[in-house]
């Protein structure tokens, strides 16, 4: 496998989050820099300040309105920007809430994780947010995935848990069977399951609709799995930030390793785009290109 190293930023700005957006150009989060990235598809990078550098963006995702949305985890704020650059941001009601994760739902709104907050919140593409309390204290809701049910399914990082919240707000928690987990990452598989990356524990796990769930141990428990995205194949791809490089999972559970050809990487980030490379945000300034 090849893998291209694209600069997008200096080490200190940190590509975080990345998605596939709407126009096939890769989006992405500088969370250190308060700014949105673009790369397109013949490799030219455009950057977007926000106006607030430090309001630290997090993960972002394609909206259903033709635009990219984004948490804004420390002024605790989601934003939107169009992909003429066009950007602007709301502010949620509760205080402290460092949202996180954030999905496009079933319901033609986003959902997003409150990780300081233990909710769940929701945004219309006009910015009506609603939010739901989880009934678990310090869990640490983390990224965020519509299922393959219509409802959302979301990690409980601090909780060693997987939840699950209808569009209707109701609230199902799925406990892990190993202490330390910690999950992190999650995604619809093209199996009709969730698949998630426990940081703490190195695994890679598959929980169905019914709450069962199967564990993969990674050969390196170590390597502290972070971001996780499924191509169309049904092939698991997750980000070893520990590790410093790529990982991936077939659906019957055959693991690769996939070297990132740089020291101190920081991989986060991970999606599947358009031309089917995997690209994974390296906290050190790049994006990393993996043609399949």
């Amino acid at each position: 496998m090849t893998v291209e190293r694209i600069k997008v930023s200096d080490g200190e700005a940190g590509p975080y989050g990345v998605t596939v957006g709407p126009d096939g150009a890769i989006w992405y989060t500088l969370v250190h820099a308060g700014e949105i990235g673009r790369l397109a598809a013949d490799g030219t990078v455009t950057g977007y300040g926000l106006g607030a550098p430090e309001c630290g963006p997090s993960v972002i995702t394609a909206g259903p309105d033709g635009a990219l949305w984004f948490t804004r985890m420390r002024d605790h704020r989601i934003g939107r920007i169009g992909t003429d650059g066009t950007e602007r941001s709301f502010a949620l009601p509760g205080e402290g809430a460092g949202p996180y994760g954030i999905t496009a739902g079933p319901d033609g709104a986003l959902w997003f994780t409150e990780l300081s907050a233990d909710r769940i919140g929701r945004i219309t593409v006009d910015g009506e947010v609603t939010e739901y309390p989880l009934p678990v204290t310090g869990g640490f809701p983390s990224m965020i995935a519509a299922g393959p049910d219509g409802a959302l399914w979301f990690t409980l990082n601090q909780a060693d848990a997987v939840g699950r919240i209808t569009v209707e707000g109701e609230v199902t928690i799925h406990p892990l069977p190993t202490t330390g987990t910690a999950p992190v990452g999650i995604a619809s598989g093209a199996d009709g399951a969730l698949w998630f990356v426990g940081i703490g524990a190195g695994l890679v796990g598959r929980i169905e609709v019914d709450g069962k769930v199967t564990e993969y141990p990674l050969p390196d428990r170590a390597a502290r799995p972070h971001a996780i995205t499924a191509d169309p194949d049904g092939r698991l791809w997750f980000t070893e930030w520990g590790a410093g490089r790529i990982g991936s999972l077939g659906p019957g559970g055959d693991y690769r390793s996939h070297e990132l050809p740089v020291s101190g990487a920081e991989p986060h980030g991970i999606v599947v785009g358009q031309d089917g490379a995997v690209y994974a945000a390296l906290e050190i300034g790049e994006i990393a290109r993996l043609a399949r």
